[in-house]
Formats: structure tokens, sequence, C-alpha cells
């Protein structure tokens, strides 16, 4: 079991790094594509919001690269330098992407709540898999214990579903971003293309993500069930 279980997260984490290592330079690329209107990604940002009614999240930056990020919790939408003062495809992309995480909000969108809930359940559901990978031998000692594999299957089959969960909420969100650049005239033509293909390379990390957590799953519940019987 451990050495299926390690692989597993080997092979997928080289394919998370080689799609993050394509994201950044997709977005590094129409990074260097100026948007037609000379907009920010900070006023692009304020400007798909007050399209869709809301005036109570506020625009902020962040530092460093792709940590752009919304925050229910305060509901602030959160940019990174090169985002937040940036007048490229690219910016204008991330800017209407978290700004569809905002609409989301605002519209109680089903997937967003499920996925905020069960952060913290998340949470510990991490710990548990980091100690698991981290102690080796150990983990895998106490596992053939039934009461300590299945509450590492409940860690695993926790996290799984977050990921799954979190497909749809970033889906939409690309969705609703390319159709505001689209129907607003922000972007348009290969400008419109642009976006499109850099929201497209950020939504296989999140696929990556998901195919990993449920793989690793699926595998630690084969290994459950052939031990019962």
């Amino acid at each position: 079991m451990g050495i299926g279980i390690f692989f597993i997260s080997i092979v997928f984490t080289v394919i998370g790094m080689v799609l993050s290592r394509t994201l950044r330079n997709k977005f590094e690329k129409y990074s260097q594509v100026p948007l037609g209107n000379g907009m920010t990604g900070a006023e692009i940002a304020t400007t798909m919001l007050r399209f869709n009614g809301i005036y109570d999240v506020t625009v902020t930056h962040v530092e460093g690269q792709l940590t752009d990020h919304y925050n229910p919790q305060n509901k602030t939408v959160n940019l990174s330098n090169d985002v937040y003062y940036g007048r490229s495809v690219a910016a204008a992309a991330v800017a209407a992407h978290e700004c569809g995480h905002a609409v989301q909000h605002a519209e109680a969108y089903t997937f967003l709540k499920l996925r905020s809930a069960l952060v913290p359940v998340v949470n510990i559901a991490s710990n548990v898999q980091r100690y698991f990978m981290m102690f080796g031998l150990v983990a895998l000692y106490l596992t053939k214990q039934p009461i300590i594999m299945m509450v590492v299957l409940a860690a695993f089959a926790v996290t799984a579903l977050f990921s799954l969960i979190t497909l749809p909420v970033e889906f939409d969100a690309s969705r609703r971003a390319l159709v505001w650049l689209d129907n607003s005239g922000v972007a348009k033509g290969p400008q419109y293309a642009g976006a499109k293909d850099a929201l497209t390379w950020a939504a296989l990390t999140y696929v990556s993500a998901a195919l990993a957590a449920l793989v690793q799953f699926l595998y630690l519940l084969m290994m459950f069930m052939g031990r019962r019987d």
C-alpha cells in the first residue's frame, strides 16, 4: 500500500508541476498582450462588480504571482500586483475570474456554498493526510488497525470531495468571466481567445488536483476492502 500511494502522489505532483509551469508561461505570454481599452485589472474588477450590482465587495491587491483570490469571509477580490495594475489580457482574465467568484457568492451559488462549508473539515483532513505521508512506515503499521484506516480513508474522502466540488466552482467563475469580457467588449477577437486560453490552463490545474485526490482515495479504499476479504 505504501509504495502505491506514494507513487500516485509523485506522478500527480509531476503532472501538477508541468501544468503549473505551463500556466505561468501562458500568463507571462498574455501579460505582454495589451488590452485594447487600456483598463487595469483593478478597474476591470470594479466595473464587473458594478455591472452585476455588487457594491459591498472591495478590490485590493496582494503580494506574489498568481496569488489572486476571492475571500468570501470579508468580501474582497484580492489581485496580485501584476493583475491589479496590469493592463493586459492576462490581467483582465484573472480579474474577471475572481469577480466571477464574487458574483457566485452574491447569488448563493450552490457549489461555492458547499465548498465554503467544507473548509473547516478539509483543514483537519489535510493534517491527517500530512501526518500519514510524513511518518511513512509508522503510518502504514498503524493503518493495519481498521479504526485508524477508517480515519485515513475519511480524510482522503473529504479531500477528494472538496477537490471535485472545486471544479464546478472554478469552471463557472471562468464561464462568467468570459461571458462578461465578451459582452462588455472588454476583450474581443484575439484578446478574448487569449483570455480563454489562459483560464483553460488554469482550470486544468484544478482538474489534475481533483484526479490526484480521487485516485488516492480509490486506491486506499480498494486496499482497505481487500484486507477485509
